[in-house]
């Protein structure tokens, strides 16, 4: 049986060994503690990803591997440890990051050169090389011809009676533990080493090689390599060993040293004397006091540093196995809180009472933006870089430490700007700067000047609840946009819209709006946009609608044209501020299209009068007049695998200025709040299943001054008072909305049940012409319902509480 021992003294490497040992492993090893450009850290992010057409990643599920090996060997005071690292950076379905690993290595410079001599301690030893489950020969393709062992059967052969002509076929592998007297299992990190596999094929000077390499990784004190036969002339092979241990350590450190530049390795003569030898031993272990100096600390937190320190105490001696487990440790921190990039390569000062743990981060050293045309291929953009640069988050720039959020808020950020069809934020390895990322964002631009037609057909509630076609005449809307305009998101939106594009003329309405941002300057972090527009739009009224058991009230329609300019001012992602200046003209119309002074209604008789309410301030049917307007919104909503979470809070003012007809002055305020309260805790992700939601809802309107008609709040509707038409409630100066709806997950859809309720304060009687009377309307009410959101369109059965009859409606968008 052949074996061999790891020596106490030092084993120099000679370069036909390293040679023989970079051929049986398939992915690069270099010799150095920091990555070589062959060798670097790779994090390639194909998938990271906005487009219109986005496509599921079909990648697997990538490692980031680090395969280690030494040309030198060093030192006592302050061995160390270069890891093979075999950790999903990403996992679930719903990954958007892909990352794919290259090798890592270390090497023999410094004072963490050497690996301890065993349990020993003595002066010298080993690196450690861990090999990738990967890194199988090429001989070791199963469906490769083997020969039979040709020997009988549950006999025990030493390696060296083995046949240098024959290809043995590996049926099992197992690793031995003598001091434990067991076998481990394949979960054991030990398997990482070997890259015998069962079921591959391999040859007497690949198993000697192998055994070689086990007994110079520095990770045992003994190792042996036994076969044994099988009656189907395939072979099993048991690798018994003695496990290397270092002395205790009761101190732990954890430092960053990517970007340090990486230390050449050393080699020892072997003809050094005794006082050579403990000369090189300072010098080495000096270098790697100077390189722990040189280093940063790591983003490893005090609580997980003090976690692994308790995991020293409790061991006791320090083994490979220990090491093996903090180095999981400390990646999972690291991959669980978004650092993808980050490995540990290395450990030093192990014959010493401290541990340190080499980690590179991912230190982000460039940062570049491609234009791409439709082809994928680069271009010149028309977007200027200022533009996109100040949507990155702080922590996606260069001197940071990559991380995935980062990313992904990055995408976001530039997808806001609305310029782009397609958007790619991939980090790679920065080949000039060992350790080091170079984040590339890739963006496909829109075209600048696009136009569309969009027709619709309205459906209504019948009087029995059912759903009816308003009108077989299509409306819609023609539009066109000019964005980008210079390259500094400026842009020029216009529309025209009718309900009938067969006579247009009826009720044809335009827009026409200039958005200026970056008003201080695409250089100043204060975010304000100038939005100034024009318009003209006609809309049914609300205020004039019959109370239940009226008859049709003749509607009114109010056209506004006027002109609009305000700030909007950005505080945070989720907070912004709106304040400018209307100007418009108003004027009420009735069906005919002649301007109307006053509501309508219907005789018993079956003419109509009209003698109802005035519906303008002026008393003539137009008015005309100038007001501040404000709002202020804080949205913290967000989407969880499809459904809403979070709260939303609005507060608007409109403030007359005492300009126009009958100079109104008057205050116009409205307060909204929203809450969407997860119920139960779900796993997040494409495809997974919604949590159920409560939603409270209340809002708020009151107005001190003149009000004219047309601008009174109104009670009842889809985004009111449910089950209830437009108005059909009342129209009030002060109104109180409440809502709840429980929204309960079906498949990838949700059902629920809601309750509203609506009042007027007793304020309706103060609206000029008390409207609500006129028509006979409650001036309150409440409804109760079940529904079901089915794509854009809600599903309801909604129960009048006043009548206490249902009605079925269908609704586009959503409620809250």
């Amino acid at each position: 049986m052949s074996s061999f021992a790891a020596p106490t003294h030092l084993l120099p490497l000679t370069p036909s060994t390293a040679s023989r040992r970079s051929k049986f492993s398939t992915t690069t090893a270099v010799a150095s503690r920091l990555p070589s450009p062959n060798s670097i850290i790779q994090c390639n992010l194909p998938s990271l990803a906005s487009s219109q057409n986005p496509k599921p990643s079909k990648s697997p599920h990538s490692f980031l591997n680090s395969v280690i090996s030494s040309k030198s060997i060093a030192l006592s005071a302050a061995s160390c440890i270069l890891f093979h690292i075999a950790s999903p950076v990403l996992s679930g379905n719903d990954s958007i990051f892909n990352f794919s690993g290259g090798g890592a290595g270390g090497n023999g410079g410094g004072g963490g050169g050497g690996g301890g001599g065993g349990s020993s301690g003595g002066p010298g030893g080993n690196f450690w090389r861990f090999f990738s489950p990967a890194a199988v020969a090429k001989d070791d393709d199963p469906q490769q011809e083997w020969d039979s062992h040709g020997l009988p059967a549950s006999i025990v052969v030493q390696l060296n009676k083995l046949s240098g002509f024959k290809k043995y076929k590996v049926s099992d592998i197992l690793f031995f533990d003598r001091r434990r007297g067991s076998t481990v299992g394949t979960e054991d990190s030990f398997f990482e080493m070997v890259s015998l596999r069962p079921g591959g094929v391999y040859t007497k000077a690949q198993l000697q090689k192998e055994l070689e390499t086990l007994a110079t990784c520095g990770m045992f004190e003994k190792v042996d390599l036994e076969t044994k036969t099988n009656p189907d002339g395939t072979i099993n092979i048991t690798i018994p060993f003695l496990e290397s241990t270092w002395q205790s350590a009761d101190k732990f450190r954890c430092i960053n040293v990517g970007l340090m530049q990486q230390t050449k390795p050393i080699e020892m003569d072997p003809d050094m004397t005794e006082k050579e030898r403990l000369e090189f031993y300072r010098s080495q272990e000096k270098d790697y006091r100077r390189r722990i100096d040189r280093s940063r600390p790591c983003l490893l937190p005090p609580s997980v540093q003090r976690e692994i320190l308790q995991m020293l105490r409790d061991q006791g001696k320090v083994s490979a196995r220990l090491l093996q487990r903090i180095r999981d440790r400390v990646q999972q921190w690291y991959h669980e809180n978004g650092y993808a990039c980050a490995q540990v390569v290395n450990f030093g000062n192990l014959n010493t009472k401290e541990v340190v743990c080499e980690v590179v981060e991912g230190d982000i050293t460039q940062l570049v933006i491609q234009f791409q045309d439709k082809l994928g291929n680069v271009c010149e953009g028309n977007t200027q870089f200022p533009v996109i640069k100040r949507e990155l988050p702080k922590p996606l720039r260069q001197g940071q430490v990559f991380n995935i959020e980062a990313g992904k808020q990055a995408l976001r950020n530039i997808n806001s700007l609305s310029l782009f069809s397609n958007i790619e934020v991939n980090p790679r390895p920065d080949e000039k700067n060992e350790g080091g990322i170079i984040v590339e964002i890739k963006l496909k631009e829109l075209e600048q000047k696009s136009a569309e037609v969009s027709s619709e057909w309205s459906i209504v509630p019948g009087r029995a609840g059912r759903p009816t076609l308003a009108t077989i005449q299509p409306g819609g809307t023609v539009s066109f946009e000019h964005r980008n305009i210079n390259g500094l998101n400026r842009s020029l939106l216009g529309s025209v819209t009718t309900s009938n594009f067969l006579n247009p003329q009826d009720d044809l309405a335009f827009k026409l709006e200039y958005v200026h941002p970056y008003v201080d300057g695409v250089y100043n972090p204060r975010n304000r946009t100038f939005r100034a527009s024009c318009f003209n739009s006609r809309k049914l009224s609300p205020v004039f609608t019959g109370g239940p058991g009226i008859e049709e009230v003749p509607p009114i329609w109010v056209d506004r044209a006027g002109m609009k300019a305000n700030f909007t001012e950005n505080f945070t992602r989720q907070s912004k501020f709106t304040y400018g200046l209307v100007m418009e003209e108003i004027t009420t119309r009735d069906e005919s299209s002649h301007i109307s002074a006053n509501g309508q209604r219907v005789l018993p008789s079956g003419g109509v009068s009209a003698d109802g309410p005035p519906t303008t301030l002026s008393g003539t049917g137009v008015d005309r007049m100038a007001f501040l307007q404000a709002n202020i919104t804080r949205d913290n909503t967000k989407f969880l695998n499809g459904a809403i979470v979070g709260d939303r809070n609005v507060f608007q003012v409109d403030q007359g200025l005492g300009i126009g007809s009958k100079f109104p002055f008057f205050n116009r305020h409205q307060l909204t709040v929203t809450r969407f309260l997860q119920l139960n805790d779900v796993e997040e992700g494409a495809g997974k299943p919604l949590p159920s939601v409560l939603v409270l809802h209340g809002h708020y309107g009151g107005c001190v001054g003149d009000l004219p008609s047309y601008d009174a709040f109104t009670l009842g509707g889809p985004y009111s008072v449910r089950g209830y038409n437009m108005g059909e409630l009342g129209a009030a100066r002060n109104i109180l909305e409440l809502a709840a709806e429980l929204r309960i997950p079906i498949k990838n859809t949700h059902a629920y049940v809601f309750a509203e309720h609506g009042n007027d304060l007793g304020s309706s009687k103060d609206v000029k012409g008390n409207p609500t009377e006129v028509y006979r309307r409650m001036g309150q009410g409440s409804s109760y319902g079940v529904g079901m959101k089915l794509g854009l369109v809600r599903a309801e059965y909604a129960v009048d509480h006043n009548s206490g009859t249902g009605s079925v409606f269908f609704r586009f968008g959503e409620r809250f």
